[in-house]
């Protein structure tokens, strides 16, 4: 399931020049032996004739002596060389190996690994320990591939290859914590989950509302429902609400991020609605995006009504992303909106004590991040706990006082990461430990990377393929060349690959970064994969990566599947996703 960089042996070519060294030696020293034995025969002599033949023969001897003694010696000093080269040799293939060569891990069966905090038995339902401390393998899901997965510290919920609904952990059942399917037959795509609900987006655009708790499935008043049967219906297994935004003709719902009170949905036309998602507190920080709304002053009717952002009606919204108590938007033009809680400057503006949060959409100055002739675009939005992430390409433009004769990197793209909000735990990724970030911080270990394009035959951004942002940590996947053909008929045993950069930072209070270790860590790094199998090269500290898009075997057939990684509260994960 892991690609990573790992030691390889020496290659066989080495080995066996020294084995031709070795019998080279041999076949050369046994001809001297055999011609100075041979040299002692002959007839009978007279004594005198004897005792000069003697030591004529005696000093032969000894002379033949000495030449053999010198050319084995001398033999064995250049055979002894050679080998101190093989040694050598062997040595630099392995240092070579370790830091550059890349080694790939076919991925024959799909599955979920997950690390962190295990009390309430999300990261291993079959386990009492407290904690896992780095990457294991989740045994219900093995051999399978998911559409979503998301990870509270009290439950856990996925939606299988099929679309339906899985859940699991104490949160779930405190008897039976292990995963069961709940909502199922819906076609469900993807889920956000909040404190005491989740919300799961179906195919077709339907948006479905149900408790995490199996008591309050099961005791909730059930809808009824049709059946494929003519002029027979039935009722819903578990209880659930069914959100209707207000839509017009041919729009649907196809999107939808989550934090703890409440939840975005996104329009297949750009408008955003916003929505309570807890029975057990009203958004009150303004997260909702709507001026003056709170519990006192709601519309009449479910405390779940759905609201449009109105404030983002003149732009087309594309992206949306929800943190604990705050909420941004992105759109095609490259403008960010922030609107919510403001307490550590999440929302990318000035930190007020008097009023810490803000309810209109407010627009985060992008441009103001970038001094001299450069013109700022941002491409994503990533939120968790109380921080915030955004990507922004950054074009090298011409100033009014610039000839473009004399420049060379004029029209020249650098991508970057920013990032504002809680720092004290290093989820800032800037490498300081700061409570309060309202100003955008570059996340210099994301920013500006670049690498050779064979196909162009010139050098191109490295951007982030995906960001996960958890309560208190976040990982980042690198949108590096992979050397993984695309094409539907391509499987990892057919390529040479190694993988999407994978980085990990904040907090590690409960080992979700997966070192193995519980500091935090204020910059991002690696990790290692964890080992598979008993194979030689499993046993090695491996850094882990991210496959891309590929063909992979599930249950005997063909899938077109790629690794994704979750970060949620105090808990990660790495799952195969369809």
């Amino acid at each position: 399931m892991w690609t990573h960089r790992g030691r390889q042996s020496v290659t066989t070519a080495v080995t066996t020049s020294s084995r031709h060294l070795a019998r080279s030696n041999r076949s050369i020293a046994t001809p001297w032996r055999r011609t100075y034995a041979s040299s002692n025969k002959g007839s009978e002599q007279s004594t005198s004739a004897h005792w000069l033949r003697n030591s004529l023969g005696v000093a032969g001897a000894g002379t033949a002596a000495f030449l053999i003694y010198d050319y084995a010696t001398s033999n064995r000093s250049q055979i002894e060389s050679a080998s101190e080269k093989v040694k050598d040799l062997s040595k630099s293939a392995e240092e070579l190996s370790l830091q550059y060569v890349q080694h790939k891990r076919s991925v024959k069966s799909p599955g979920v690994y997950v690390w962190g905090t295990n009390a309430y038995r999300v990261v291993d339902p079959n386990s009492k320990e407290s904690v896992v401390k780095t990457p294991r393998k989740f045994a219900y899901f093995e051999g399978q591939v998911l559409r979503d997965l998301k990870l509270g510290e009290q439950s856990g919920a996925a939606i299988t290859e099929t679309g339906d609904l899985v859940q699991w952990g104490k949160g779930y059942s405190e008897t039976e914590f292990k995963p069961a399917k709940t909502l199922t037959g819906k076609n469900l795509t993807s889920l956000c989950m909040s404190n005491d609900r989740i919300l799961a987006l179906s195919s077709d655009g339907n948006v479905y509302s149900l408790p995490i708790a199996k008591d309050d499935q099961l005791t909730g008043r059930k809808l009824k429902e049709g059946s494929w049967v003519p002029f027979r219906s039935g009722t819903a297994g578990v209880s659930y609400r069914l959100l209707q935004p207000s839509l017009k003709l041919g729009e649907r719902i196809t999107a939808l991020s989550g934090g703890l009170d409440h939840a975005l949905l996104l329009t297949s036309s750009g408008r955003v609605f916003s929505v309570a998602s807890s029975t057990e507190n009203y958004p009150s920080f303004g997260q909702l995006g709507v001026p003056g709304l709170t519990w006192a002053t709601r519309p009449n009717g479910p405390v779940d009504a759905l609201h449009e952002v109105t404030a983002l009606k003149g732009s087309k919204i594309v992206q949306i992303a929800a943190g604990d108590y705050h909420s941004l938007a992105l759109d095609k033009d490259g403008n960010v909106f922030a609107f919510g809680d403001n307490s550590f400057g999440q929302l990318a503006m000035d930190f007020n004590p008097a009023s810490p949060f803000c309810d209109t959409p407010t627009l985060v100055p992008i441009r103001k991040l970038y001094r001299g002739p450069w013109l700022p675009k941002a491409t994503r939005v990533a939120a968790g706990g109380a921080n915030s992430f955004f990507t922004v390409d950054a074009q090298r433009i011409l100033s009014s006082t610039e000839n473009p004769a004399t420049l060379r990197d004029l029209g020249r793209i650098t991508a970057d990461t920013w990032a504002c909000g809680r720092g004290i735990w290093g989820a800032l990724g800037t490498g300081k430990w700061i409570h309060v970030q309202d100003a955008p911080a570059k996340v210099k270990a994301l920013s500006g990377l670049s690498e050779y394009d064979e196909q162009s035959k010139s050098l191109s951004p490295i951007r982030i393929h995906d960001i996960s942002v958890g309560t208190t940590h976040v990982s980042a996947v690198m949108d590096n060349k992979t050397h993984v053909n695309a094409a539907p008929s391509t499987s990892l045993d057919e390529t040479n690959d190694w993988g999407y950069d994978a980085l990990w930072w904040g907090g590690n209070e409960h080992f979700q970064l997966g070192t193995g270790k519980r500091s935090n860590l204020s910059k991002p790094n690696y990790i290692h994969a964890p080992p598979e199998g008993n194979r030689a090269d499993d046993q090695q500290e491996a850094r882990l990566q991210i496959m891309p898009r590929h063909k992979g075997k599930v249950d005997r057939r063909t899938v077109s599947m790629e690794q994704r990684v979750e970060c949620g509260r105090h808990i990660s994960a790495i799952y195969s996703a369809v």
